[in-house]
């Protein structure tokens, strides 16, 4: 069993859905798959914009918007389909669902009518799919809607039990070749449609994959892999083949166009191995995400931007039992996130990217001690195999970064990356020092 998911740039036109519906049927023959699709590109956003329209009470505005995405949708389909009874079921489940879109507007729209327009995206996406496999695959297909079997518990995390024996009763139930599906939706706790925020497509993915021991999860979209530095910044780049689950979250969580953070757990703690591929490129291997770890190896280089520096300076935390509970008590109260820490004997530096309280955090901050904020930096983070007794590594990268002043370095925390905290404005000289000094 494979798991391949097709992301919204992946199914974003006719021409790309086709080839995605190729993918998968050539797939099919060596093997069953499961295939998680996301909305096609934009639709997500144009549906949030019809959502909000709605709760304005702003009618107009909101027929405009449904009328025009309809309008998409229905020119998309006379590219997809070259079976005639095709177009004509698939264009009269358009316009029935965006009716039903409409419809939702009448009466009291809330939070919850909202979460069940923005899931109509992928559910359009497998509805129109399912066609088009229908008419490339010799295989048999059976969609079966996520809804049914991906749900959160109590405390707003996916059922995991609920889910492996739903799915399993499921697919017992409609033996097929090609088992297909949405990402990104699913159903509360109270059993009322819901979905599972940002990146929420990869982590259905990464659940199937794991409640159906799958051998393998595919990752589709138009991005050629994971590179070791962005090439907007630098001259000479690569595509890294392999990445080890922890090098892969640091580098997500720290910028990098890969898979959200807490998608890769469900794949790590199964042990399945997860290919991130690009449809446009689709004989290329991709990069391979695994267990695996490279020994001694600097992977990747990634960049988060738009981060805020926080000291803290005061006499009396020497030694002052107490004192950092207390700062971190701040942050918390406020639900704002820590990137970065780093201490000496008289003061604490932290770094947020959540600028939302920040008034309010050096307000209270100022009980403490003396506070500065440096606004407009950027996190670069190092990754690759970082354990201590690597000798020589901390040289090459320290060396890189002589000429960039930076305002933090934070190493140890993990054994994956070396962090530096430096003004936006040094990042592009900075990235291509890295470059040039460590892969190049």
């Amino acid at each position: 069993m494979i798991t391949m998911k097709f992301g919204g740039s992946a199914v974003g036109s006719a021409s790309r859905m086709k080839e995605a519906a190729r993918l998968v049927s050539e797939g099919s023959k060596t093997g069953k798959r499961i295939v998680v699709l996301s909305a096609m590109s934009g639709t997500t956003n144009a549906l949030i914009e019809i959502s909000d329209y709605l709760h304005n009470r702003n009618y107009d505005d909101a027929r405009e918007a449904i009328s025009r995405l309809e309008s998409k949708y229905l020119l998309t389909i006379k590219d997809l389909y070259s079976n005639e009874e095709n177009c004509r079921k698939a264009s009269a489940y358009v316009r029935e669902l965006f009716s039903f879109i409409a419809s939702l507007g009448k009466s009291l729209f809330t939070e919850k009518e909202e979460k069940i327009i923005v899931a109509q995206g992928e559910i359009l996406s497998t509805e129109l799919f399912a066609l088009l496999l229908g008419e490339q695959c010799s295989g048999k297909v059976a969609l079966i809607p996520a809804l049914e079997f991906i749900r959160k518990d109590s405390r707003g995390e996916i059922d995991t039990d609920y889910l492996r024996s739903s799915l399993e009763a499921i697919m017992s139930a409609s033996p097929a070749d090609i088992y297909l599906t949405q990402g990104f939706v699913c159903k509360n706790i109270h059993d009322e449609i819901d979905n599972l925020g940002r990146g929420g497509s990869d982590l259905s993915a990464s659940v199937i994959a794991a409640a159906t021991a799958a051998e393998e999860i595919q990752i589709w979209t138009d991005i050629d892999g994971m590179h070791d530095i962005d090439p907007k910044f630098a001259e000479k780049t690569s595509v890294v083949r392999h990445l080890n689950f922890d090098e892969a979250a640091e580098l997500s969580y720290f910028g990098a166009k890969i898979l959200h953070p807490t998608c890769i757990l469900p794949a790590k703690f199964a042990g399945i191995p997860v290919r991130l591929l690009n449809i446009r490129e689709p004989e290329q291997p991709g990069t391979v995400i695994d267990n695996v770890l490279d020994a001694g190896e600097i992977k990747a280089v990634a960049a988060k931007d738009n981060i805020t520096a926080i000291k803290i300076k005061s006499s009396r935390m020497l030694l002052a039992h107490g004192f950092l509970r207390r700062i971190f008590e701040i942050f918390e109260g406020y639900q704002t996130s820590i990137d970065m820490i780093c201490t000496s004997e008289v003061g604490v530096s932290m770094s947020i990217d959540n600028t939302a309280h920040l008034n309010e955090i050096v307000h209270d901050l100022k009980k403490y001690g003396r506070v500065s904020v440096d606004l407009d930096m950027c996190i670069i983070c190092v990754v690759g195999d970082m354990d201590w007794e690597n000798l020589g590594f901390e040289s090459r990268v320290m060396d890189a970064m002589k000429e960039i002043p930076v305002r933090m370095v934070s190493y140890g925390g993990s054994n994956h990356n070396i962090s530096f905290l430096v003004r936006r404005e040094d990042k592009e000289r900075a990235l291509k020092s890295l470059s040039k000094n460590l892969f190049e």
